[in-house]
């Protein structure tokens, strides 16, 4: 008789099961038991183990129902193994919650095989593929794409569902409910300048002040940057989402403590109320966001709400934002000039060029409106490229003329050195125009030229180095900061005109505006006053020793054509010194 050893390696069916179960006790996340008739386990491979607990030995011979079934599932899970056994209805396969000996529950997909042998014995298999490793992956998208990583908060993507969700609630319910958007005030400085590392624990633990007052019913969100949302459900009122206001603010009386280390902040906040500013979520978030921005543009630290006023200014806001996009498009816009007296000579050097708007209908749209739109909606750009191409333009025109040497200056936005490489736009359009880069002019304000950073300051002293004009505006209407003139590469001080409105009728200000003459002239600047309207503020400006002087007392701004007869005409006039 054949050795038993012998007869199986001779056996190709013996040999393919060896290697069919030697693979299953090696697949790490694939469960694999056999149960008899009555869900007996006759088979535990090793990943059964490995993912409920039970060891081969613990769970040979007890039932299905009683190692991972959890309880609420038995009556079916029986009821199925019966049917499938006396009826031939098989077990559909599908991701089901099992339970580890520990007692939590395990995520498997869960498929189900049943084999009858010849002598009428059944055994059903389980492969049970877990799913722990990817549910935790998913779990971890869902916390992803609804938390904000920083702060733990629910982020902007989660708080519009959330609004939009508690909007019909609220609708259905006849209630009322407030939208709050917060934004810490001058925030940006603080990363800038102590770096983005503590101004995300200071976000973190402005988060954890915030989440003391902001609990359940309301429902508090990270928007994102320096920003945050809350929901209040059910408000009676404005009264009571002011005393809510209150609270929140009082979060910021106390400096917030990092590193041992203080930091005092504040926070400005916009509210609107459904449904009385909104039925839907954009319209509440475009509201409570206006808000903040007028809580913003009170100054800060404080709150706002949204009201009819607001609404008015942002639709007025929208309509010039639109007016802006045409005017660039169709030719509305066109450049004034005013000139700027020597005060010495009585000649004219130089002028301003002025921007206006001229739409089709409607009259002309003043600057002082359009052009703080044009700042906050980004479009200064676009308007700064096209005053640049304008005013070289005119300059290469005035070439064959007798105004040949005469200097434009143009109005810079701070926005344009921080967005674009200005200098080099500069360079290029005079060179593509053949204009001496001494005939352009750039005027910034004092507020814009003292809050430049190293950047924008180093494109000024490339064109002031490559031979540029560079005037700084409306001084003495921010900082006035005299020290810092003698680090700015600049030629000319235009003193504000209130300074010269004033100065007639308070010693003060004649004090002060004679200083800032003497000062500027000190540090080797022309000095120009600006808004010059009488023959007496005239007489004034040439004793303080003023060297040029702007306002309507000479001259009103003008389009090009009129300025080129107003300079033929004017009185003590010589062409020979502009060539």
């Amino acid at each position: 008789m054949a050795d038993a050893s012998a007869q199986t390696a001779d056996d190709p069916l013996a040999n393919d099961e060896d290697r069919f179960f030697q693979l299953i006790e090696q697949l790490p996340m694939v469960a694999v038991q056999g149960y008899d008739r009555e869900r007996r386990v006759i088979y535990w491979n090793q990943a059964s183990t490995r993912i409920y607990g039970y060891s081969a030995e613990e769970a040979l011979g007890r039932r299905l129902e009683d190692l991972i079934i959890p309880h609420r599932m038995r009556d079916e899970v029986i009821e199925a193994h019966r049917v499938w056994l006396a009826e031939g209805v098989a077990i559909p396969s599908a991701e089901l919650e099992l339970q580890h000996r520990d007692g939590h529950t395990v995520p498997v997909y869960s498929s189900h095989v049943l084999l009858r042998q010849a002598s009428g014995a059944c055994e059903m298999f389980c492969i049970d593929v877990c799913l722990q490793e990817q549910k935790r992956a998913e779990q971890k998208l869902v916390r992803q794409a609804h938390y904000d990583g920083l702060t733990g908060l629910p982020n902007r993507f989660s708080m519009e569902q959330e609004l939009a969700c508690r909007i019909t609630r609220a609708g259905n319910e006849g209630q009322r409910l407030a939208l709050l958007f917060i934004d810490l005030d001058e925030f940006k400085l603080i990363n800038d300048t102590l770096g983005h590392d503590l101004g995300d624990r200071l976000l973190q633990a402005v988060a954890a002040r915030l989440a003391l007052v902001v609990g359940p019913p309301n429902w508090l969100s990270h928007f994102g940057g320096d920003e945050f949302v809350a929901i209040l459900a059910d408000v009676d009122g404005r009264p009571e989402v002011e005393g809510f206001l209150q609270s929140l603010r009082d979060q910021f009386a106390d400096c917030l403590v990092v590193d041992d280390v203080d930091y005092a902040l504040s926070a400005s906040i916009g509210v609107s109320l459904f449904p009385d500013d909104g039925r839907d979520s954009r319209s509440l978030m475009g509201a409570a966001d206006a808000a903040m921005h007028q809580a913003k543009a009170r100054g800060r630290d404080g709150y706002c709400f949204f009201s009819q006023a607001i609404s008015d200014q942002l639709h007025r806001h929208q309509q010039v934002v639109t007016l802006i996009r045409q005017g660039l498009e169709r030719d509305w816009f066109q450049l004034y000039y005013q000139p700027q007296v020597d005060l010495r000579s009585g000649r004219i050097r130089s002028c301003e060029a002025l921007l206006r708007c001229f739409p089709a209908e409607g009259g002309p749209v003043s600057p002082a409106e359009f052009i703080p739109v044009a700042e906050k909606s980004g479009l200064i750009r676009e308007i700064g490229q096209w005053v640049l191409q304008q005013a070289c333009q005119q300059l290469a025109q005035w070439q064959t003329t007798p105004l040949a040497g005469l200097r434009v200056d143009i109005n810079v936005s701070a926005n344009q050195l921080i967005k674009q490489r200005f200098d080099d736009q500069v360079l290029e359009v005079t060179r593509q125009f053949g204009i001496p880069l001494k005939q352009l002019g750039l005027e910034l304000t004092e507020h814009e030229m003292m809050s430049s950073q190293d950047a924008e300051m180093a494109q000024l002293h490339r064109l002031y180095n490559a031979g540029g004009h560079i005037a700084i505006d409306d001084f003495g209407s921010g900082y006035s900061s005299l020290v810092y003139l003698r680090r700015l590469p600049l030629c000319t001080l235009k003193i504000d005109r209130l300074f010269l409105q004033n100065a007639l009728g308070n010693d003060a200000d004649m004090a002060i505006l004679e200083a800032i003459i003497q000062v500027g002239h000190r540090l080797g600047l022309t000095v120009l006053v600006e808004g010059v309207e009488t023959a007496e503020q005239d007489r004034l400006v040439r004793d303080l020793g003023c060297d040029a002087a702007q306002g309507f007392y000479y001259a009103l701004p003008m389009p090009a054509d009129e300025l080129v007869a107003f300079l033929a005409t004017t009185t003590g006039a010589d062409w020979s010194a502009f060539r």
